[in-house]
């Protein structure tokens, strides 16, 4: 199945609800989870009907999980995305003592992917999601600020969390794809233009071309992901690294997988133009490794030090940063180190969830919609499409 960080998100966010003693719902679409099983770790499992396309199947997906939703009795209804949010409106009206409740993750107008009128369309998601909902939740501090400023709403900041590494269990993911530990760089990502993969490996195509081949004969770039009604782009970079055998796409991966990935990588790189808080960024700099990322806002809310950031959408620039960072390993190492105090101080699931928990005012049911398939709470209920 594709998973993403809202979807992360959502699971993180019903899954402990239901630990807390609440019952939780989730809305999915089964192209998109590939089953219909009725149940995840105590998260019941609703499926309603949507419009397969690009642009039609998350709001119609929405819009059919909303009326059931409504129908169900839920006491509070969460949808997650600017998208989804267009139709926050319709509890309001038909459900009024249904609590709406959005959260605004990223400025979704900026993805690439969309065409002119679904940018309009999703412009229009932001209005709602700061007009229409009893509260506005946004998980980064540029995204408060944002808000703020433009639509005069005073949302509630609740950034995302990250589960800490507490084992040191491998699979042999590394064999299975020729791979050495610490000799490789890792990305994370949606194949979609916005994540910017191809500057990445237009970045590690020149570094091996051009610099010291002592540091670069054996470095390798791994890509964990796959795309999303992006077809075209995904082509486009496996034209890139056509001739290049260090670049290794090793499609979708979760569980521990993933995490040996991240566990035996040299560096992390997130070359991303658009981010609301990334939550494989945070991932990363759980398991203590260097970052670099593009020099977003919302990147530098989680790396302050200029050194392992490079101008977005410049692949000389990336190129550069690699370079430095090939020749910098002390530096980089204690980099690292301070990534996870980081997020070990300021970014916990749980202390994430409490806050969420607390805009619900204790109500018994609860539901939260999203954009993509994910989950749903009844008593507390979360529902998620």
């Amino acid at each position: 199945m594709t998973y993403g960080g809202v979807e992360k998100h959502v699971e993180e966010l019903a899954t402990r609800l239901v630990k807390d003693g609440h019952q939780v719902s989730a809305y999915c679409r089964k192209w998109y989870t590939g089953s219909l099983v009725p149940n995840y770790n105590g998260v019941e499992l609703l499926y309603t009907k949507s419009i397969y396309t690009k642009n039609l199947d998350a709001i119609t997906g929405t819009f059919t999980a909303t009326v059931d939703a409504i129908h169900r009795g839920f006491d509070v209804i969460h949808y997650h995305g600017v998208g989804p949010a267009l139709l926050s409106f319709l509890p309001r009206i038909l459900s009024p003592k249904t609590k709406v409740i959005v959260t605004f993750h990223c400025q979704d107008k900026l993805h690439g992917k969309w065409g002119f009128v679904a940018k309009i369309m999703l412009a229009l998601g932001e209005r709602a999601a700061c007009l229409f909902p009893h509260q506005t939740i946004v998980v980064s501090k540029t995204l408060k600020e944002y808000t703020d400023k433009k639509y005069n709403c005073q949302a509630s900041y609740i950034p995302n969390g990250v589960n800490l590494p507490t084992t040191t269990e491998q699979t042999d993911i590394l064999q299975r794809f020729n791979l050495k530990k610490k000799h490789y760089i890792l990305s994370v990502t949606r194949l979609v233009s916005h994540k910017s993969v191809h500057r990445l490996i237009e970045a590690f195509n020149s570094l091996k071309q051009e610099n010291s081949p002592e540091l670069t004969q054996d470095l390798k770039l791994v890509i964990v992901g796959e795309g999303v009604h992006t077809d075209k782009y995904v082509k486009l970079l496996k034209e890139l690294s056509a001739h290049n055998p260090g670049i290794v796409f090793v499609g979708w991966q979760g569980g521990k997988d993933l995490e040996t990935l991240y566990a035996n990588a040299k560096v992390f790189v997130h070359p991303s133009i658009s981010e609301g808080l990334p939550l494989v960024v945070l991932e990363g700099m759980s398991f203590g490794l260097p970052v670099i990322v593009s020099d977003i806002l919302e990147h530098q809310e989680l790396i302050t030090d200029k050194r392992f950031t490079f101008e977005v959408g410049n692949s000389q620039d990336l190129q550069r940063a690699l370079f430095w960072f090939l020749h910098n390993q002390e530096i980089a190492e204690e980099a690292g180190m301070m990534n996870r105090a980081l997020v070990v101080r300021e970014y916990s699931w749980k202390d994430s969830v409490q806050k969420i928990n607390s805009l619900y005012q204790g109500k018994s049911k609860i539901i939260s919609v999203s954009s993509t398939p994910q989950f749903t709470v009844k008593r507390l209920g979360i529902k998620a499409y």
